[in-house]
């Protein structure tokens, strides 16, 4: 077990713990939660023995080997495989001491020791981690330099999660991955077969690995059992309880204060009336369960909504310079979708965003937006841009030429910059206060489109909630790009996989997608060969038999539904540009409207009559593939 004992510590004027303490069962799946700031990092740091409290203790059972992902990247030569590799120490000891040892039983204890820790099975099991944190065969043999931070920080989660160690301390291990990686490791974790304590604020996480909850609230630790969901609805039940005890303390106290007001000058009474002073005094003060006010999101919806569609792309291909990234684009997005893409990093989900925004131009085939489009548009490396002097003021009135500075702080304070909070430098804001601040400037002026590339990196459990309500609330259109699974199924209703080159409707929700990134893992592990030479001998097999017996009739079903569904979009679309075409003064009232609509509408047409050909011949392959 791992014991906090009255544990205590302050940073400058901050009480961060008063006297907590809590004790973690073996193997515990622990989730840490709290407000940002509370210090959770900090009692990782005295877990691993990098600060000492000013009182109490925490004490780990003798020899317990602890894991924490260092802050700063891993870089240099080595390839990714063999600096995860490195991580077990015990196995390049003896390995190196195997290259050395002559002593004939000394050479029989290290080789029996390797057996044990099954050191020959490591580099497979060391590539099965890589593959499921998103590198391939490939990518694990290059140079940790050849890689960003983001990725190199992969890396060094990847190392903690291969050397097991006996209490694994995670803070925020989602934050470098997309969402592919962290569905993998939600699935790692969930299996893990020692202490996992882990900050996060990925309620899904939560949810799915940890079978406790610890709690940092006001300086103090509470162990509850249960997942996340379960310490919510707990806590909930206790706050109503305790209510009840205030209301009843209440009236008791004013009972006695009224015998004491009314019989304290009484020669008769004043020997109760002193009695019910004491009793007065040795009442206990119940505070309430109070959370922090989360300040709400609020995304301004767009004035006038504009006509379906919005974004039309034929045939178009995007990338840089020379280089494609996506190709073979035909898509539709109207005024009120709401669409989650899907795909793991590097595949093109930013290029798409900032095609559909018209940050890039198509290197071939056409995409069309509508003339008034407005698109909002947030990412994470973005908050660079924010000026390091300026304040949410500073940033807000330049939008609001010729406002009245009342007006200014009144918006600063809708975006959750109330009062002094709006003269705040950016360099004191906290992540998610910058995040808050960007989006609220990306949708100043109620943009027909929001465009989220990884809106909820720094944001707690409950602002992520507050942006779920407001992205639910906004009328617009709506593209996500998130590695949290419970904000797009929250707020997408169409999810689009990025992937091999161009983006596709996914014929599935996120439970289905969670189970076609783990089976995907398992396909592209190459870590274990004879599974891959039997694989690679069926591929051959199977391009030496006839094409008609290849057919697998359950891809080409999902291929078919996919065209249906986009048939039926195209129709619905040009009935409701048909019903707007049909009144009796839609051409003289505004022409120039009326034309864009009739072009759209051919535009439409002729995106169904391909997607109809289309169906036709998955159609016709589908009855060959069902006949053999």
């Amino acid at each position: 077990m791992l014991h906090i004992n009255d544990l205590t510590y302050r940073i400058g004027p901050r009480l961060l713990f008063d006297s907590a303490t809590a004790a973690l069962p073996d193997r515990a799946r622990v989730g840490f939660v709290g407000r940002n700031g509370a210090g959770k990092t900090t009692l990782f740091r005295m877990i691993a023995g990098e600060i000492d409290p000013e009182g109490g203790s925490i004490k780990l059972p003798r020899q317990t080997r602890l894991g924490r992902v260092e802050q700063e990247a891993p870089g240099g030569p080595g390839a990714l495989i063999d600096f995860v590799l490195s991580a077990d120490k015990e196995r390049t000891a003896l390995l190196a001491e195997a290259e050395t040892a002559t002593d004939p039983l000394r050479i029989a204890d290290i080789q029996t020791r390797l057996v044990d820790i099954d050191a020959h099975g490591a580099p497979a099991r060391a590539a099965r981690i890589l593959a499921g944190l998103g590198f391939d065969h490939a990518a694990q043999h290059r140079a940790l330099s050849e890689f960003s931070g983001g990725w190199r920080m992969r890396v060094a989660l990847a190392a903690v999660l291969f050397s097991a160690p006996d209490i694994l301390l995670l803070d925020e291990p989602t934050n470098y991955l997309d969402l592919e990686g962290a569905l993998w490791l939600v699935d790692y974790l969930a299996h893990y077969p020692a202490m996992v304590i882990v900050i996060s604020h990925d309620r899904d996480l939560l949810d799915d690995v940890a079978d406790h909850i610890l709690h940092l609230d006001q300086g103090k630790l509470t162990l509850w059992t249960g997942n996340y969901t379960s310490f919510e609805k707990q806590r909930r039940e206790q706050q109503a309880v305790r209510l009840k005890h205030i209301k009843k303390q209440e009236e008791h106290r004013k009972h006695l204060q009224s015998f004491v007001d009314r019989f304290r000058a009484s020669a008769t009474k004043a020997r109760q009336a002193q009695s019910r002073i004491k009793m007065l005094a040795r009442l206990d003060s119940l505070d309430a369960i109070v959370d922090e006010d989360v300040l709400p999101f609020k995304f301004p919806s767009p004035a006038k909504p504009l006509s379906p569609p919005i974004v039309t792309m034929e045939r178009a291909s995007a990338g840089y310079g020379e280089t494609t990234v996506l190709r073979a684009l035909d898509l539709v997005i109207s005024n009120d979708d709401r669409i989650g893409l899907l795909g793991s990093n590097g595949n093109g989900k930013s290029t798409f965003a900032k095609l559909v925004a018209g940050r890039l131009d198509p290197l071939t085939g056409m995409v069309r937006r509508s003339s008034n489009l407005d698109v909002g548009f947030f990412a994470q490396h973005q908050i660079d841009d924010l000026d390091p002097r300026g304040t949410p003021y500073s940033h807000v009135a330049p939008l609001m030429p010729g406002s009245t500075e009342a007006k200014i702080r009144a918006r600063c304070a809708s975006i959750g910059f109330p009062n002094v909070k709006a003269e705040t430098r950016i360099t004191e804001l906290s992540g998610g206060e910058k995040a808050r601040l960007l989006m609220g400037l990306a949708t100043f002026n109620g943009p027909s489109m929001v465009i989220l590339d990884e809106p909820t990196n720094h944001l707690d459990i409950d602002s992520r909630a507050a942006l779920i309500d407001a992205i639910n609330d906004y009328e617009g259109a709506v593209i996500l790009v998130s590695h949290d699974r419970r904000l797009l199924e929250a707020c997408a209703d169409r999810l689009w996989l990025v992937a091999d080159g161009t983006v596709k409707p996914f014929d599935g929700d996120m439970e289905d997608y969670q189970r076609y990134v783990l089976g995907m893992a398992r396909l592209s592990d190459g870590a274990d060969q004879k599974a891959k030479d039997a694989l690679k001998l069926t591929a051959e097999a199977a391009k030496r038999e006839p094409a008609r017996t290849r057919k697998d009739a359950q891809p080409l079903r999902k291929k078919i539904e996919a065209v249906e569904d986009r048939i039926q979009k195209f129709e619905a679309l040009m009935q409701r540009i048909d019903a707007t075409l049909a009144k009796p003064d839609v051409f003289t009232k505004d022409p120039t409207k009326a034309g864009q609509l009739a072009q759209q509408r051919s535009e439409l047409e002729r995106a169904l009559s391909r997607a109809e050909a289309e169906w036709l011949e998955l159609s016709n392959e589908y009855d060959e593939a069902m006949a053999n």
